[in-house]
């Protein structure tokens, strides 16, 4: 980032609650470049490399013809049923969120469950690093809530079991912030504010905006063996308000953020300035 985006978000923090935030966050203060990605047509494939590339390429169905009929979804079962993660993990997303699918949580489930049980800590794939992880925090939520009308009961000790896995050995930020929830939270395991401050750090050391607005909100505060550091809060509620774009569904963000600023004096926002353009020096 150019010294005059970090001035300008600089100024916009000291404004306090009454900023315009840019539509894009501070990104959008420098412009980014948009890639548009061509669309390839999906046929018969017998290479399972290519099943999954015609998969993942050919955009979302419009949910109007049935599951069998749609060539992308018969192009990523070919693959997935070679064992291929990707094809796995599309195909999971797919039933968890109803698109193109039937919404089905218990086959989302399952196949999520296959990556997971066949990675081989042995010989990990770069490649397959991101969804593997991605695939552990899925089932890790599936624990916390279970699935109504399945095998699936709740199971915090299993939804630990995966977050802290996706968390320790693949870093996953996700992974983090849930596992930090937990300890928040004292969902299947004793609530430690401490240890929810260290996983909540690591993920928004990561960019993980609501990490960010979960340990700003902590440090501005204090909680229990936390002790309050409301500069450094303000930083990193700043962070997260900037990333909250939907303001419906980070309305929380925005509130914690604005909660923050009014009660802020001069001091406060002058010292939190200081630890950002810091923070955001150090990230390029």
């Amino acid at each position: 980032m150019s010294k005059s985006a970090t001035r300008q978000i600089a100024a916009a923090f000291l404004v306090g609650a009454a900023v315009a935030w840019p539509a894009g966050g501070i990104g959008a203060l420098e412009g980014t470049d948009t890639i548009a990605a061509a669309k390839l047509p999906v046929a018969a494939f017998e290479a399972r490399s290519a099943a999954v590339r015609a998969g993942l390429e050919a955009g979302r169905p419009d949910g109007r013809e049935t599951e069998s009929a749609l060539p992308a979804f018969d192009a990523l079962r070919h693959a997935a049923d070679r064992g291929e993660t990707w094809a796995l993990w599309k195909l999971g997303n797919a039933y968890a969120a109803g698109e193109g699918v039937p919404h089905d949580d218990l086959k989302a489930f399952e196949y999520f469950s296959k990556i997971v049980t066949s990675y081989d800590e042995d010989s990990p794939s770069r490649r397959d690093r991101a969804i593997v992880s991605s695939a552990f925090v899925a089932l890790g939520t599936y624990g916390l809530s279970g699935i109504e009308n399945s095998k699936v009961r709740p199971d915090p000790a299993f939804a630990l079991q995966m977050f802290r896995t996706a968390a320790t050995n693949f870093g996953d930020a996700n992974a983090q912030y849930r596992l930090a929830r937990m300890y928040l939270e004292g969902a299947g395991i004793g609530k430690d504010s401490r240890q929810a401050a260290r996983w909540l750090r690591l993920a928004a050391d990561k960019g993980h905006f609501q990490a960010q607005a979960q340990l700003g909100q902590m440090l501005f505060s204090g909680q229990e063996s936390v002790k309050p550091h409301r500069a450094l809060g303000l930083m990193w509620l700043t962070l997260a308000r900037e990333a909250a774009i939907d303001s419906k569904k980070d309305q929380w963000v925005i509130d914690l953020y604005d909660k923050a600023m009014a009660s802020a004096n001069d001091e406060d926002r002058q010292v939190a300035l200081a630890y950002l353009e810091d923070h955001l020096k150090r990230r390029n």
